[in-house]
């Protein structure tokens, strides 16, 4: 997506469709890493350089706690990656949880690769004590620590710690993060039987789009950082 520089908050996504949702706010500049830390850390760093202010993880999320279920809101109190631990900006956060009614507060345990499996999240779940996963969360917490900027996380779960994600909703994920509908299908192609699986995915990761609309309904101009309206 083009630079704004008159961008306040530096938003990272991994999703395109995310990073467009977001950047109908003002003052805000979005990048979709797309599963690549490197391209999305890239365009972290652009958009400071242009002038960000904030930096904010923003988008779906895999749930880990047993009791998080998809389409709930999670506000990050800190984010933890390997032997990383990043806190959250307190202010933010309780801004953030004040506009969004029903929030859970907690950790969120990023990872390079996707968390796709039950047994994936419960270990992880279990090793960091994290109610929720991304893969974007802890390339934004490194940037921000580094520029010493305010850093906030706003996820929605759309798979819930008992689901496993079928291969087909694993492969459509371009770099960029465009959805790759070709590699979906080509998967289908070749295990017909996850159809079901991936239909519920589906179905819960458009709640948890529409949840995401709904904060940033909710938040306004500002996303909970400063009152801009």
């Amino acid at each position: 997506m083009t630079a704004d520089s008159s961008a306040l908050i530096a938003v990272a996504t991994g999703l395109l469709a995310e990073a467009r949702l977001v950047e109908r706010t003002a003052g805000v500049r979005a990048i979709s890493g797309g599963g690549d830390a490197a391209q999305l850390a890239a365009g972290l760093e652009r958009a400071i350089a242009h002038g960000a202010r904030a930096v904010m993880s923003f988008g779906i999320a895999g749930g880990l706690a047993p009791d998080v279920a998809p389409g709930d809101v999670v506000v990050g109190q800190s984010v933890v990656f390997v032997d990383e631990c990043y806190a959250t900006d307190v202010a933010w956060c309780r801004r953030l949880s004040a506009s969004l009614e029903g929030a859970r507060l907690g950790t969120i345990a990023a990872s390079d690769i996707p968390v796709a499996t039950r047994e994936a999240k419960a270990a992880l779940r279990l090793a960091t004590g994290a109610i929720a996963t991304d893969m974007e969360s802890h390339v934004a917490a490194r940037i921000a620590a580094h520029h010493q900027l305010p850093f906030a996380v706003l996820r929605v779960v759309a798979d819930g710690a008992s689901r496993t994600l079928p291969p087909a909703a694993l492969a459509g994920l371009s770099p960029g993060g465009a959805i790759n509908v070709a590699a979906v299908l080509k998967s289908l192609m070749r295990r017909p039987s996850q159809l079901p699986q991936l239909l519920r995915v589906s179905a819960d990761t458009s709640a948890a789009m529409k949840g995401l609309l709904r904060c940033h309904r909710l938040l306004g101009p500002g996303l909970g950082f400063v009152d801009l309206g």
